[in-house]
């Protein structure tokens, strides 16, 4: 059997969890929202159960500044506060994740792409098969032969396993190295790491299958024509920042120990007693059998059976099938029992931008 390792992205995955199940939130009955912890747990027992990993590791990024943000105080700083609900849920999942005998890797002056950086590339050397699982598109500078992007399917979509040639196919670009000069171009708004001002993806892309490199392009702005050889000139010292803000380091002080990142037996009375505070009594009673406490829901308890036959994602999201054609039902077939389905499409509505203290408080 190949070995398989397994290395997780767990904000990226838990904020993934907890909006998908943002328009049908789960509930306590205590009033917790638990969706986060429900996603993120539906996904690992995905990875453990389902897609024969051997070896599994789960990466957070710590509150400790970065070398990043020494470099540029405004990295990161256009991101919304974390909603409290996941900051909630983050013990939560911890807790689960070392339930199932899983390692949580985090350091201080790091962040979880850096680390997965470094454990995915001492692994590949190991002769492991690595699979990034992340929905984000910087760890494509990562990835070789060995060591994959694992994309979970989101909202009914298929997951999506890129190489190399995949990575290459969706920046235009010939080379996985390359990723790194195309974001010190174009810059990341999800990071806010700026750029060049002006200069797009697919602008980054000509530039580079021209000049090869972003220090390449910089060195030829005098050949580059018009306005953008101007923005090139002016957005030097950002392009330069840019690049190293968006390279993921490959060197933190940890160590892939192969026993340590093994999949074990489940701590499963430890998962019973989360398990039973979070109120997962279905997904209990499935990975723990019958024999769990917590199966049975409590008097006043929120918790639905999912209807038989439903079909969900990873994150536990219900995957709705496309709506058939509308008919024309009228006001007396309605009183008749038949089925009226109100959607966006008929029924009247408006929008509004509710952006001021006195409109949120009229809201």
């Amino acid at each position: 059997m190949s070995k398989k390792l397994y290395l997780l992205d767990a904000f990226a995955l838990v904020f993934r969890a907890y909006y998908a199940l943002i328009r049908n939130p789960r509930l306590t009955s205590k009033g917790k929202n638990t969706n986060a912890q429900f996603g993120f747990t539906n996904a690992l027992v995905d990875l453990i159960n389902n897609k024969k990993a051997t070896h599994l590791a789960v990466c957070f990024d710590t509150h400790a500044p970065t070398e990043r943000h020494t470099d540029f105080a405004d990295y990161k700083a256009n991101r919304q506060e974390t909603p409290e609900d996941i900051l909630l849920a983050v013990p939560d999942i911890k807790k689960i994740i070392r339930a199932f005998n899983v390692p949580v890797v985090e350091m201080d002056g790091y962040e979880a792409d850096d680390v997965i950086g470094t454990l995915s590339q001492q692994a590949a050397k190991k002769g492991y098969e690595v699979y990034m699982v992340t929905p984000d598109k910087d760890y494509g500078q990562l990835v070789t032969d060995k060591i994959k992007i694992y994309k979970p399917g989101y909202q009914g979509g298929e997951v999506e396993i890129m190489g190399p040639e995949e990575v290459c196919a969706k920046w235009n670009i010939k080379e996985v190295s390359q990723v790194i000069d195309i974001l010190g171009l174009m810059g990341d708004a999800v990071d806010n790491i700026p750029g060049i001002p002006g200069v797009g993806e697919k602008t980054a892309a000509k530039l580079l299958a021209e000049y090869g490199t972003l220090e390449n392009v910089l060195d030829n702005a005098d050949k580059i024509k018009g306005a953008m050889g101007e923005k090139v000139k002016k957005g030097k010292e950002l392009a330069i920042l840019s690049k190293k803000l968006a390279t993921i380091i490959t060197h933190v002080p940890v160590e892939f120990h192969e026993e340590d990142y093994s999949l074990k037996d489940w701590d499963k009375e430890k998962l019973k007693e989360v398990f039973a505070e979070l109120e997962f009594r279905t997904l209990g009673k499935r990975l723990l059998g019958d024999d769990f406490a917590g199966a049975v829901p409590p008097k006043g308890g929120v918790e639905k059976q999912m209807p038989q036959g439903v079909q969900t994602d990873l994150f536990g999201n219900i995957i709705e099938a496309p709506a058939a054609p509308a008919a024309d039902i009228s006001d007396e077939g309605a009183s008749e029992g038949l089925a009226v389905t109100q959607n966006i499409n008929n029924t009247p509505h408006t929008y509004e931008a509710v952006d001021t203290e006195a409109g949120i408080k009229n809201w």
